[in-house]
């Protein structure tokens, strides 16, 4: 594996240990056939699977703590093995984002736990190792050039008897990986030999030709080529011997008319842009800067729009005769390029060359035939004259036989690469993004929005693989370019005319350099230029890639800017591109930074909320609500929050709400909903009287305003004061009536949300009731996505701790439905389900159902669950189950294992855990044999080291716990002996009532221990006692009176015994 990554590995570096796995054939292949062998290793090898490695290979993971199952140790985010070495030491162990791994059991497991993130692993695992071996059996087995005698020198160990077990398995364990290193070279070698790579003499053709397209006049293309070294060695290259090792052929300056010169490396993978070399010696400027493109004349289309513009146009004619030998050079160059399989359209060029190939042959043995060139080379200009006319009328044939092939492509794959962004530098009117320090503002790697867009493939395709729309707004950028003021108007005009909403015209506009251009016009001074460059960008801004585009040119930065404009059209539509742009997070950090927060927030005065508007209270409307749209999508970021509470925007927002006009609503609601996340706002939202205007617009007929409103309500509701008003304002019965929306799930998500959260308090409960609101829930339990799941399991949980809503929940058949979702894996859906099943076992009737669905086994099953949330959930929803089933001490001791599982959870930190599982052993308790089963399985020590704690929730369910299983046995005394006594002697300080009369009940059972009494006195109980015996609680009075009437009857024995 070691002399696999040295020597057949493809790093971005070539420094070693610090590169990167390039994304290449080669090297997917070496990481699959890596996954394979890992992935299979523990099976096919389980003596050399367990054999722990000198050192813990060590990367940065993407697992997390909810990855790991079974054979786990979970802590919070940190994760260790039951595995362990010799020494105790965990064999894996996971302290988020490091992982560090032991054995090759291990890394198997990883593997299978990493589902579809196993390449990903697998890559990070590689990158942080570079050579795993010596990791895994010492530094002597270190990949070494040369003749590698490690395996010898074990086999010498092995004859010596030296720990022979130990050494026999390492040797198994170097040829195993000695045999994968052969593999993985063997056909890292077969993909190698099938790709064409470039060679000295074909770079000095492409230079030479290329040279020839550097003239004066209107015609030039490039401006010059020149080598950084003059000498040139024997085998045709003209870097330094140590860069040639690597496949360099030689450097190039090469200044386009309309960017700034570029730095290119040409190597036999391709040419690609350095950092920036011009002398020998400066290490870190070999580095490369960009794609890996398959020749000069395709990265320079990528990098220059003047170079593709003209090179596509066709228009130059040859200086002088191709020899031969170099047409039969170029047609190398077009063969299949290293890391880039050939795609379809490209396939189609191919065989063009191979006619022109054949053609080239025929005519050879005449002597005096003409020599053609291939149609690469043609396309760049370079056929006769005589031949031109021909050239024209054929691709004029090939373009209409092609077209609709052509359409069919566009609508699969307009999808162009990022890297062939013109993130180059027009010198006549681009402008650098951000001003002065802006590269270390924005140099931040991308977000989790931009990760999700796709990775787009880079534009190779000639010409007649474009539909005419391409070409015409090819040439209204060039107008953009060079035009006066009105023939850029008249260019921008046109433009709005194609369909902008089809991606190959935003994309078009992209690949020529047009997003430079509008986003330039943006600094003009005039105002219809400004107009209609933002109208376009308004409409193309839709697309993820040009978001991102038109991010990286400083674009947000300038329409920014724009909103101080007094003109009114320019401020509303700078402000609706923004909503367009600010979809992923960087976006939205540069809109903040920039002061774009503030500035749209005030855009949201607008004055006019009657229905009936003048023309110019109209633009006024729709300034407010293109802000509001912007801070809609600036909202998801929550510093933007906090940024447009400091500004004002909440009064302002309120006073929108009470716009009549629905399209000024939409955004308005939308943004008040992403920011009710925050507490701040939600308060707001109360005393500025939203609450009424949100339940108003639930009665609208626009689907889109009611979700947004009852996402807004759903997020709310968390607070008591927001369920009152939503209920005194009217809002239950709307809310009940949009239930009948099934199909639309996003209304049916947000309403279902807001009546759970509203059914938190009894009072909304009972309206619900009256609204007939649970039958119409408990037909949601089936055929519904599991977000809509959680919110009607969530409300029909909360309306269950009414008893009449109990008996409905059965009598509409919803039993069953509840039962069922125990099975599921959602842990938001668990813990609802969970409640909801616990509160109906409090009605028999519904009891012998669960029974019957062996729906208790279901949530004795789910206390395995590794959220702390669901396994507290469960452990409440038994202990009704326990109280109510016919023969519940069987039932418990039917489940196998059970009543340790239970036992061991009292080991948990979480208190919720703690406090539910206290519970259900008060509960299991009540049963002799299951109380002698637990006691054998410690929960007397359990439950005596937990009596230090200061949750009086804890407190009162352990004491009903320590009360209980004082019955049996010898129980008090080990409680007494176990430290428990004097602490819970504490808890009758406590301020809950519920736990002085469950504390009183353990004192009482304990007291009947002489040890415990006086550790009791000791401890001051009698007067605390004393007066809780007044208590008008009689089972409170009783236990108090009976613990001092122990405690007395012992000091009467002591004072007989000594006095006589």
């Amino acid at each position: 594996m070691g002399v696999a990554l040295t020597r057949a590995a493809q790093w971005t570096t070539a420094s070693s240990g610090t590169g990167k796995l390039e994304i290449t054939p080669v090297n997917e292949s070496l990481l699959k056939e890596i996954l394979e062998f890992v992935e299979q290793f523990s099976s096919r090898h389980p003596q050399e699977a367990k054999h722990v490695f000198k050192e813990p290979l060590q990367w940065t993971t993407s697992l997390e703590a909810s990855d790991f199952k079974t054979e786990y140790d979970i802590s919070g985010p940190t994760v260790k093995s039951h595995e362990t070495d010799k020494d105790g030491h965990p064999m894996l162990q996971l302290t988020p984002p490091s992982i560090s791994v032991h054995s090759f059991s291990q890394l198997s497991k990883i593997v299978q736990l990493a589902t579809d993130k196993r390449l990903k692993e697998v890559r990070a695992c590689l990158e942080a190792n570079r050579d795993p071996v010596a990791k895994m059996l010492g530094p002597s087995f270190a990949t070494v050039e040369g003749e590698d005698s490690s395996v010898l020198r074990l086999l010498e160990k092995v004859k010596e008897g030296d720990q022979a077990k130990e050494t026999e398995i390492k040797v198994k364990l170097i040829i195993l990986l000695q045999q994968l290193d052969t593999q993985l070279l063997s056909n890292s070698l077969k993909l190698i030999s099938q790709e064409v790579r470039l060679s000295p003499a074909a770079v000095k053709n492409d230079v030479e030709l290329l040279k020839s397209f550097c003239s004066e006049g209107e015609k030039r293309v490039l401006t010059s080529v020149q080598y950084t070294s003059d000498y040139e060695f024997t085998n045709g290259c003209r870097t330094p011997p140590w860069r040639q090792v690597h496949g360099e052929i030689c450097y190039l300056v090469i200044k386009p008319c309309d960017t700034q010169p570029l730095h290119i490396t040409c190597s036999t993978a391709g040419v690609f842009l350095n950092g920036g070399i011009r002398q020998e010696g400066e290490e870190n400027s070999y580095d490369r800067t960009s794609d890996v493109y398959k020749d000069l004349v395709t990265l320079l289309k990528s990098k220059s729009p003047h170079f593709a513009e003209n090179i596509n146009k066709q228009d130059f004619a040859v200086q002088e005769e191709l020899p031969t030998q170099k047409v039969q050079h170029v047609e190398l160059v077009d063969a299949e390029e290293q890391g880039q399989p050939q795609r379809s359209y490209e396939h189609q060029e191919k065989n063009v060359h191979e006619k022109a190939r054949q053609q080239l042959v025929q005519n050879k043995p005449g002597g005096k035939k003409k020599l053609e060139p291939s149609l690469k080379w043609k396309n760049l200009g370079l056929a006769s004259p005589y031949d031109e006319a021909d050239d024209k009328k054929s691709k004029k044939n090939a373009v209409s036989e092609r077209f609709a092939e052509t359409q069919e492509k566009m609508q699969k794959k307009a999808d162009f690469s990022v890297s062939s962004l013109p993130g180059r530098q027009s010198s006549d009117k681009t402008k650098t993004p951000g001003g002065v320090g802006g590269a270390d503002d924005f140099s931040e790697s991308s977000s989790e929005s931009e990760e999700d867009e796709e990775q787009s493939e880079r534009r190779t395709e000639s010409n007649t693989d474009l539909p005419s729309e391409y070409w015409q707004i090819q040439k209204l950028v060039k107008y953009l370019k060079g035009g006066n003021q009105t023939a850029t108007v008249i260019a921008l005009c046109s433009m709005r005319d194609f369909n902008l909403a089809q991606e190959t015209c935003q994309l078009a506009i992209r690949d020529v350099g047009g997003l430079e251009v509008l986003i330039n016009l943006l600094d003009t001074e005039e105002i219809k230029c400004k107009i209609g460059s933002l109208k376009i960008l308004k409409e193309i801004s839709r697309n993820s890639q040009i978001r991102r585009a038109i991010a990286d040119l400083g674009g947000l930065q300038t329409m920014v800017k724009i909103l101080d404009s007094p003109d009114k059209d320019l401020k509303y539509l700078a402000a609706e591109t923004i909503a367009n742009v600010a979809k992923f997070r960087r976006a939205r950090r540069t809109v903040r930074q920039h002061g774009g927060i503030k500035r749209l927030v005030e855009l949201l005065d607008c004055v006019p909320d009657s229905a009936a508007l003048t023309e110019e209270q109209e633009k006024d409307v729709e300034v407010a609500r293109c802000g509001a749209l912007a801070l809609w999508s600036c909202s998801k970021s929550t510093r933007n929050k906090e940024a447009i509470r400091k500004a004002g925007g909440i009064p302002l927002l309120a006073r929108l709400l009470k716009s009549p006009h629905e399209n000024m609503l939409i955004p308005v609601v939308g943004t008040l909903q992403e920011c009710a996340s925050e507490r701040s706002y939600r308060i707001a939202i109360q005393t500025e009287g939203m609450i009424e205007d949100l339940v108003k617009n639930l009665n609208c007929d626009n689907h889109e305003l009611q979700m947004h409103c009852a996402s807004a309500i759903f997020k709310c509701a968390e607070d008591k004061r927001t369920r009152d008003l939503v209920r005194q304002c009217e809002g239950l019965q709307p809310l009940v009536t949009l239930l009948s929306q099934a199909d639309n799930k996003q209304l049916l998500a947000a309403t279902t949300g807001a009546i759970w959260k509203c059914s938190i308090s009894m009072e909304n409960v009972a309206k619900f009731q009256d609204y007939k609101a649970l039958e119409t829930l408990v037909g949601l339990l089936t055929d519904q996505p599991e977000e809509v799941l959680v919110n009607v399991v969530g409300a029909l949980g909360e309306g269950a701790q009414k008893p009449a809503n109990r008996a409905t929940i059965r009598k509409c058949g919803g039993i069953q439905p509840l039962v069922n979702l125990l099975t599921g894996t959602n842990q938001a859906l668990l813990v609802n389900v969970t409640k909801a099943v616990g509160a109906c076992a409090t009605e028999l009737e519904n009891m012998t159902i669960i029974d019957r669905l062996d729906g208790v086994r279901l949530l004795w099953s789910l206390l395995k669950n590794q959220n702390p949330d669901v396994q507290a959930s469960a452990a409440w929803a038994i202990c009704p189950c326990i109280e109510n089933a016919k023969d519940s001490g069987e039932m418990v001791r039917s489940f196998v294992g059970g009543l340790e599982l239970i036992v061991n959870l009292l080991k948990s930190t979480n208190k919720e855990v703690l406090a539910s599982v206290c519970a259900a052993i008060a509960k299991i308790a009540k049963d002799e044999e299951n109380l002698a089963v637990i006691t054998d399985h410690g929960v007397v020590p359990m439950l005596a080291k937990l009596t230090n704690t200061t949750d009086d929730k804890l407190r009162r369910h352990l004491a009903e716990a320590i009360a209980r299983c004082c019955m049996w046995g010898s129980n008090r005394v080990l409680f007494g002996e176990a430290g428990a006594v004097a602490p819970l002697v504490r808890y009758l300080k406590s301020k809950d009532s519920s736990v002085h009369q469950a504390t009183a009940q353990a004192l009482f059972q304990l007291s009947k221990d002489p040890n415990n009494c006086i550790t009791m006195h000791d401890n001051g109980v009698v007067k605390l006692l004393l007066g809780m015996m007044g208590s008008t609680d009689e089972v409170l009075q009783e236990a108090a009176a009976g613990c001092v009437a122990n405690i007395r009857r012992l000091a009467l024995a002591n004072e007989k015994a000594r006095y006589g």
